[in-house]
């Protein structure tokens, strides 16, 4: 049984873990990309390539959706096509290596706008109890 502290705690987490990553979504290039193509181009750069069905699969939109967040980055440069080697039927969706050099320019940016925050808004000691909780929360990650 959980207790109502550990439930209320967990709760509060949640929510703020979400709220601090959709402020990192908002840390764009520059407004180039929308939140559902950069959601792809990283999940491209994460996961490997994928046909547009198993993209449309992983984020949870219809595939006509998906085509459409395909169409505008191939037009941007950041994709490859390539046949299926096992399924010559199928096509593989993968970064392009501007793809790859602007996501990492995305994270890049995300991350200097943390630590710049972090470094603004948080004491020392405050710092050393984010960077003192990050193996906790990542073992939560995991479980």
């Amino acid at each position: 049984m959980v207790s109502n502290h550990v439930a209320h705690s967990a709760g509060e987490l949640r929510g703020v873990v979400g709220q601090l990553h959709r402020r990192l979504r908002q840390v764009d290039n520059a407004e180039v990309l929308t939140p559902s193509q950069s959601a792809v181009l990283s999940r491209l750069d994460r996961d490997g390539a994928a046909t547009q069905a198993e993209l449309a699969t992983a984020e949870h939109v219809r595939q006509q959706s998906m085509a459409a967040t395909l169409a505008v980055l191939d037009e941007l440069g950041h994709l490859t096509r390539t046949r299926d080697a096992n399924d010559g039927r199928r096509t593989m969706i993968a970064l392009s290596d501007l793809g790859r050099s602007t996501v990492r320019g995305v994270h890049q940016h995300r991350a200097e706008w943390l630590a710049d925050a972090m470094a603004a808004e948080l004491t020392e000691a405050e710092l050393k109890t984010v960077t003192d909780a990050l193996p906790l929360l990542r073992r939560l990650a995991q479980c």
